[in-house]
């Protein structure tokens, strides 16, 4: 899966909703954790729909060196709502060498998918 071909499935997985949220916030823009609760408006409606393929193929664009930070937020926030050994083996792998900038963001989403397998 390309960038772009990411960026067309989400976008069609968004054309049905968002999902609810509850954003709370702590601190300001400099505080590490900042970026993920925003993040959370990345999640499609059916989320818990998305296919073993589809988490697959977001979990090898995650670990994409080239990849842009957006692309790996975005794919992130999808995988940690995911209840799939695939999507936390992703995360897990990905929290090893995160990009820098983008730690805090992954040790969030390695925990909540942790959540969501228990």
């Amino acid at each position: 899966m390309s960038e772009n071909d990411f960026w067309i499935y989400l976008d069609k997985l968004l054309e049905k909703g968002r999902a609810q949220q509850v954003i709370g916030s702590i601190g300001g823009a400099d505080f590490p954790g900042y970026a993920y609760p925003k993040g959370h408006a990345w999640l499609p409606k059916d989320y818990d729909k998305i296919s073993k393929e589809e988490i697959a193929k977001m979990g090898e664009l995650l670990l994409f060196k080239e990849a842009s930070f957006k692309v790996k937020e975005a794919i992130m926030m999808i995988l940690a709502h995911q209840p799939s050994e695939a999507a936390l083996t992703y995360l897990a792998k990905y929290a090893l060498s995160p990009d820098r900038g983008l730690e805090f963001f992954a040790q969030m989403a390695l925990e909540e998918c942790a959540m969501w397998n228990e």
